[in-house]
């Protein structure tokens, strides 16, 4: 049925076919790298969603260890709600990121930090309790038990597992992403291929079934050459028509073909901002980290003062005692000096040297008492200055916890723009590819429409030239007609 159209028709939809194709790999290489773009977001946003959940979860253990210990050494109402409302804050986090995972290796993760917060929480339990009780700052240091110190380092470890597992995890999403992505350029490229094949194939047949028309016609003049100049006329009209039709598909292609290169030269040149952008990132990161354990050496420098001062605190005890026990006893010397004067007043002149002696241990006694006294006073100051750099030391470790806490939001800020920043350069690389893939395919069938323009032009000037031949001929076959006197065949549609 295909063969009976005439060439116009035939030239008609072989076009339009050809330009079906080209609009069909373009929507389908824009739908493909669409949904890989959204499916590389929605996976490495879940994963790193998950990420900063888990980070997040460690910063929460940190604050809470931290509030803890303050309250244990400052034993303030406000220290312990905060401990409280960070344990609140930690199985808040912790339910969150239950809820983000995917089952994996994570989950018992996961679970592996549950039950090491669990047990943190049974041994800190009791501390809490005892240091509602305490009332002398010399007895806190006992509440900082090693147990304690394992059980929060416990928690620390499963966290950091459970980090490192999500971060491994992030790693396998981003893979998939990427073999997703580099599956869609696949595909893209087959369809450019297979639409250049096409476009091949129709001009090809075009151009035959223009031949084959010409001859066939050519044949049907020596026997109905009215027939061949109205075939003539009919080929010569549509040829003319398919080459306008031609000419404007051929500029809209060279227009795409236009686009798609300023697509790639726009996608190269986002791609070098991408790069470095992520390389930036890299460095703040970096910068970040140094300061995170500069950071972390002032916080031990500061617990190490924190235990000397009480270990100092301690020793002022240990020296009040000794100084009371002088006094004790300079008072007791004075006693008996005293009555070691009563006594050789009574003896006379005998005991008169003895006065003399007890009368200088006495004096002696009183300025021992007196000396005594003068330390026991140093000593309550040094005990209040103690007590108060124990306190604004602790404010001081307070407050870089805090400025930890906010390293660690930007630091996990700088890693999500840095993953963020990777992934966009990837997804730019893929689209920078597929518009070199398409550009390809686009000049080619440019090509192949260049080839069938030409083919169109050619028959419509072999089709003029067969209508003044056939209009020749059907001139002398109505001269021939009229000698032999017969009629005219009337021309068929």
């Amino acid at each position: 049925m295909i063969s009976r159209l005439p060439f116009g028709s035939k030239l008609t939809a072989g076009f339009a076919l050809t330009l079906t194709l080209t609009l069909f790999m373009a929507v389908t290489s824009v739908a493909a790298l669409t949904l890989v773009v959204r499916v590389n977001n929605t996976a490495v946003t879940a994963a790193t969603d998950s990420l900063l959940g888990a980070q997040r979860l460690s910063t929460a253990m940190e604050g809470r260890g931290s509030s803890a210990r303050g309250y244990l050494i400052t034993g303030k109402p406000e220290d312990l709600q905060r401990t409280r409302r960070d344990r609140e804050v930690f199985l808040d986090q912790a339910a969150q990121l239950q809820r983000g995972l995917d089952g994996r290796g994570s989950e018992r993760l996961l679970n592996d930090v549950a039950v090491a917060e669990t047990q943190y929480t049974a041994v800190l339990t009791p501390l809490l309790q005892r240091r509602q009780t305490l009332r002398d700052l010399t007895q806190v240091s006992q509440l900082l038990t090693t147990e304690l110190v394992a059980a929060r380092q416990g928690v620390q470890d499963a966290n950091a597992d459970l980090v490192n597992q999500v971060r491994v995890e992030v790693e396998l999403d981003r893979d998939h992403a990427a073999t997703r992505a580099t599956q869609a350029v696949i595909t893209v490229t087959v369809l450019g291929v297979l639409a250049v094949a096409c476009g091949t194939v129709i001009a090809r047949r075009l151009n035959r079934a223009l031949r084959h028309q010409i001859g066939t016609a050519v044949g049907h003049i020596q026997s109905s050459s009215v027939q061949l100049e109205t075939a003539a006329a009919r080929q010569a009209s549509g040829g003319r028509d398919q080459a306008t039709a031609l000419n404007e598909i051929t500029a809209t292609i060279s227009e795409l073909l236009i686009t798609s290169r300023q697509i790639s030269d726009g996608a190269q040149r986002v791609s070098k901002t991408a790069e470095d952008t992520e390389a930036a990132a890299r460095h703040g990161d970096a910068t970040i980290d140094r300061t995170r354990t500069s950071i972390a050496v002032i916080r031990t420098q500061v617990d190490q003062i924190v235990q000397h001062m009480l270990a100092l605190g301690e020793k002022s005890q240990q020296i009040g005692s000794v100084v009371q026990l002088v006094a004790e006893l300079a008072e007791q010397t004075n006693i008996l000096a005293i009555n070691a004067t009563i006594e050789a007043t009574g003896a006379g002149e005998q005991g008169r040297r003895f006065a003399v002696v007890a009368e200088e241990i006495r004096k002696l006694a009183d300025r021992t008492a007196a000396s005594a006294r003068e330390i026991r006073i140093l000593i309550d100051e040094i005990r209040g200055a103690v007590n108060t750099t124990v306190v604004s030391t602790e404010a001081g470790a307070q407050a870089v916890d805090a400025g930890t806490r906010n390293f660690d939001e930007a630091t996990t800020a700088f890693r999500t723009i840095a993953r963020l920043v990777t992934t966009t350069n990837d997804a730019t690389h893929e689209i920078e590819l597929s518009s070199k893939q398409q550009t390809l395919a686009v000049e080619q069938v440019n090509a192949a429409a260049a080839d069938t323009a030409r083919v169109s032009r050619d028959g419509e000037a072999s089709a003029t030239q067969h209508k003044q031949t056939a209009a020749h001929l059907a001139a002398l076959s109505g001269d021939l007609l009229e000698l032999v006197g017969t009629s005219r065949p009337r021309t068929s549609g």
